[in-house]
């Protein structure tokens, strides 16, 4: 990376859309090396929304450090993400010299100079934090204490894809963290519209046999699919929750799975096929169905189809109320 680096003075750090905890950390957190062991500056950029409660406050912590304004002609690193996986702003004609990640490896061009893509790992900021140690470089408090957010959040507390080097960067910065900043983060206040559109969403829920599917409706932020699916997978006896809900003209989805020799990528693709993007690993993907006019009738018509198919669901079968 710093072979890549050594002739630019600035440049755009681009995490994927709709940035989670692991995305915006492992983003400003590289923005902090390459200003202190490379002299390199940056911008992180991104688009969509930071709508879930935590992230919010989690980026208010940071000083709110990502722009919705893109330099677009700086050179790229893209982190928690990588080209043409459509869930980012990244085009081909960029000039992208390094990607950072944590998920499956997709087809990358041999011309970008750095790729550290390592699936093994549970989360992009333990990759990040092993930067920190590379160059002896001593961790802040608040790099500390939002890094260890960052691999609590994305492996459910070492619980979900976890590697031994998740453990190792987990239970180090746990020592140096900001608790009572921590505590802000994770009992960020929410609306009483958070609890309207859960409730709305635990009557449209079905569950057959092992597997939950359940549809949010209109969406405040697009992570609303995912909090309902990281609720609903801790049901008794449930290996499988599929969540979905309308936001910005799509159909986005959100899979779980509470078995770690499961692959929720895999599912996620069957189910979305050639009408949107999916992808993930392990316990937990995601994945997006353009609509037309916002109208989700007929996506949603095809995606029950594909998930009846993948999980040999007769169409007969309505599937049981949770309330």
């Amino acid at each position: 990376m710093q072979q890549a680096l050594a002739d630019y003075k600035k440049v755009l750090i681009l995490p994927h859309n709709d940035p989670d905890p692991d995305a915006i950390i492992a983003a400003f957190s590289l923005r902090y090396i390459l200003s202190k062991a490379m002299g390199v500056e940056s911008q992180i950029g991104y688009q969509g929304i930071i709508g879930r409660a935590e992230n919010r406050a989690l980026v208010r912590y940071l000083g709110h450090p990502l722009s919705l304004s893109i330099d677009f002609t700086l050179p790229v690193i893209l982190v928690d993400t990588q080209p043409c996986v459509g869930n980012n702003p990244w085009q081909p004609n960029m000039q992208t010299l390094a990607v950072i990640d944590h998920h499956p490896r997709k087809e990358i061009a041999a011309e970008i100079p750095c790729v550290d893509v390592r699936p093994q790992m549970g989360a992009t900021a333990t990759i990040i934090y092993e930067y920190f140690l590379c160059l002896g470089l001593e961790i802040p408090a608040v790099l500390a204490t939002a890094l260890f957010y960052g691999i609590k959040t994305d492996t459910r507390g070492l619980s979900r894809g976890a590697s031994s080097a998740d453990a190792v960067a987990y239970y180090h910065l746990q020592s140096q963290i900001n608790v009572e900043a921590l505590a802000e983060i994770e009992r960020a206040q929410v609306p009483a519209a958070y609890f309207k559109s859960f409730a709305d969403a635990l009557g449209e829920t079905r569950v057959f046999d092992n597997l939950v599917v359940a549809y949010v409706g209109n969406m405040h932020y697009p992570d609303m699919a995912a909090e309902m699916a990281d609720q609903l997978i801790r049901l008794e006896e449930i290996e499988w929750v599929i969540c979905s809900g309308v936001y910005n003209n799509k159909l986005l989805l959100a899979v779980r799975t509470a078995d770690d020799r499961n692959d929720a990528g895999e599912v996620v693709k069957a189910i979305v096929q050639k009408n949107g993007t999916a992808g993930g690993h392990g316990t937990m993907a995601g994945g997006q169905i353009w609509l037309k006019d916002n109208q989700p009738a007929d996506a949603l018509e095809t995606l029950y189809k594909h998930i009846r198919q993948q999980f040999n669901i007769q169409p007969d079968v309505i599937g049981q109320s949770l309330i």
